[in-house]
């Protein structure tokens, strides 16, 4: 049917705050939120500091009577304060008429946080010195006596889709995708198909994600993926910068209401901006390296482009993928060289995640909301700590400071690990 698809709300929790606002003026002012770990002690790790959510209370948003605030997993819970706060900004939350069935959910949301002391005490508990194995039948007594089922169960990547559905009662198509860090905007372009196809006329998408625990900070330094400048933690998110040296482990959630165009004017919606273009391809190659010659983030930009139906020439302004690992971005450059030839010199480009480090399965979504405000104020995000150029990456970062411009349609990157690339294309609506 290929319906329009508009944004008609929005919602995220960051490492900067809670308010779209109060979020988007710290960014344009070059803040960070960026600071040693606070959720665990991390003295001992390689990597001692992480972008944080601070002072999360699920219970500001949901109120006192609502259950989930008791159970919802840290991520969960950064889901659903997100999504409350997309709602209220899309005047749903007293709409009439608004059929159950046709309003749905789809999100990239990451697993929960492992219970990780009761699992240790578990583990260390059941082990058989003499035989140099576990004793699993001594392990399962000691996890039921440690381990909370409703804990473990939040663990599951689906429970902040169902949660959502609850809250609003959306008896639509629901959905959990989780490709790593491609996975929000995944899901953004997903829940456009819902809809273009005229399974939904509502759609909560986004994502969430919460890795700053024992596991995923030693997974990442394992993996030599996380910068470790732990005396300078908060510029050592350097996207395209020649001295970058990994990126910054982040958490939190972006959520966007996501409507079918006449569906949104019949009731009068404020519309944000509308989807015109999605890519999603794979490299087929590594678990954790993107190709070396960028196939996949090419195939998927240029896909974009051509369901968008615009040339490359009409981008205004590229919202990067950009962690700050070396291959990352010398990889996304040579591919947005690739698709948009001599005009790629020409296009602007930046990456929050300089500011907000890299919030893994939530990052797409934040980072597509930043898109749609610098559509509003005609405004570019910059790239801060940005200081000695690469000759590998040679494009316009912004770099440091906002920057003033025309800006009607945004493209937007996501890349993760297994080989995922997802693009979106927004623009003003008309």
């Amino acid at each position: 049917m290929n319906r329009r698809v508009v944004i008609t709300g929005m919602g995220w929790v960051t490492p900067l705050g809670c308010e779209i606002e109060t979020v988007w003026r710290r960014l344009l002012a070059g803040e960070s939120g960026v600071a040693p770990v606070r959720n665990f002690d991390a003295g001992t790790y390689p990597t001692r500091f992480a972008a944080e959510v601070k002072e999360f209370d699920l219970q500001r948003y949901l109120g006192p009577h609502y259950e989930a605030h008791r159970t919802a997993s840290r991520n969960a819970g950064f889901a659903l304060a997100a999504a409350e706060m997309a709602w209220k900004d899309a005047s749903l939350a007293g709409a009439s008429k608004l059929d159950p069935e046709m309003v749905g959910v789809y999100l990239g949301a990451g697993e929960g946080p492992i219970d990780f002391e009761n699992f240790v005490r578990c583990n260390v508990g059941a082990w058989d010195a003499e035989k140099r194995q576990l004793d699993t039948l001594r392990w399962a007594e000691l996890a039921y006596q440690h381990l909370d089922a409703v804990r473990e169960f939040e663990q599951d990547p689906n429970c902040a889709a169902g949660h959502i559905a609850c809250r609003f009662n959306a008896q639509g198509p629901n959905l959990n995708t989780l490709t790593a860090c491609a996975a929000s905007t995944q899901a953004i372009g997903e829940a456009a198909e819902v809809i273009r196809r005229g399974d939904a006329d509502v759609m909560i998408s986004g994502g969430a994600h919460s890795m700053i625990h024992p596991l995923g900070v030693t997974g990442f330094n394992r993996l030599t993926a996380l910068s470790t400048r732990n005396d300078s933690c908060v510029t050592a998110s350097r996207p395209f910068d020649r001295t970058r040296d990994g990126f910054v482990l982040g958490e939190g959630a972006g959520i966007l209401i996501l409507e079918e165009y006449e569906f949104a004017r019949r009731r009068g919606a404020r519309m944000l901006a509308e989807i015109i273009g999605y890519g999603s391809t794979a490299d087929a190659f590594r678990v954790t390296d993107m190709h070396e010659d960028g196939r996949g983030a090419i195939a998927a930009m240029r896909g974009a482009l051509d369901d968008a139906g615009i040339k490359p020439q009409e981008i205004d302004y590229i919202s990067a993928h950009g962690t700050g690992t070396e291959e990352n971005d010398k990889i996304e450059t040579l591919a947005i060289r690739a698709v948009f030839g001599e005009y790629a010199k020409r296009v602007p480009i930046s990456s929050v995640k300089s500011m907000l480090g890299h919030l893994i399965a939530g990052a797409g979504s934040v980072e597509l909301i930043t898109c749609v405000l610098a559509i509003r104020d005609q405004v570019i995000p910059p790239t801060m700590n940005y200081s000695e150029p690469d000759p590998n990456c040679d494009l316009d970062y912004v770099p440091n400071q906002p920057r003033k411009a025309p800006v009607r349609t945004c493209l937007s990157n996501s890349f993760g690990f297994g080989g995922q690339n997802d693009t979106l294309i927004i623009r003003a609506c008309t």
